[in-house]
């Protein structure tokens, strides 16, 4: 009898440790604001880019909205700010590239931005396993350029979106609320 009780006790704990995984894995998105929105949380989302074999992944957390101040608000102007939410941003490339004039070897970096009213800057920062702003160093920084936000569509989730140019040439963009940012980047031959 107690052999019979243990197997169904260890059964019953096997089953509802087994549901509690299944409750709590998270799917990942490559369109935040194409998903039916019913969550609170800032979702898990990627973004792949191939250009002639070269590959070019984004993975962040995409935050919404909902009716939230953003700019100035919940992300602070002048300040750095994980381009997301909760872990850094990452982007990760299969061949070294170019950012602004500084030539970049392939691997995985996290890219963080300091909003600004007129301008932003974008950082890529070579400890790319970070929790938000709070580890962030800019001794490890890699490369910063400026750039010009722009009025856009709303969109309820960020999004990042990586487009295709000329000659290995790539447009990165990310867009959240009414604004966009947007930088060149170069896959090197």
């Amino acid at each position: 009898m107690k052999t019979i009780f243990t197997t169904l006790f260890s059964t019953l704990l096997m089953v509802l440790y087994i549901s509690g995984i299944a409750q709590t894995s998270v799917e990942i998105t490559n369109d935040p604001n194409g998903v039916k929105d019913t969550s609170k949380k800032s979702i898990p989302a990627i973004t792949i880019g191939d250009v002639d074999g070269d590959t070019i992944k984004i993975s962040y957390h995409s935050p919404g909205v909902r009716k939230r101040i953003i700019w100035g608000g919940l992300v602070p102007y002048d300040e750095v700010w994980v381009t997301g939410a909760h872990n850094a941003t990452t982007l990760e490339i299969n061949k070294s590239f170019i950012i602004g004039d500084q030539e970049i070897a392939a691997g995985t970096y996290a890219l963080f931005s300091i909003p600004g009213r007129k301008e932003w800057i974008v950082i890529l920062n070579k400890r790319w396993q970070q929790h938000l702003a709070s580890e962030y160093d800019a001794k490890d920084d890699v490369v910063r350029i400026k750039v010009k936000p722009k009025k856009a569509g709303h969109l309820e989730r960020l999004q990042y979106f990586i487009e295709p140019g000329k000659d290995h040439n790539i447009i990165i963009r990310v867009g959240w609320e009414k604004t966009r940012i947007e930088f060149p980047l170069i896959i090197k031959s």
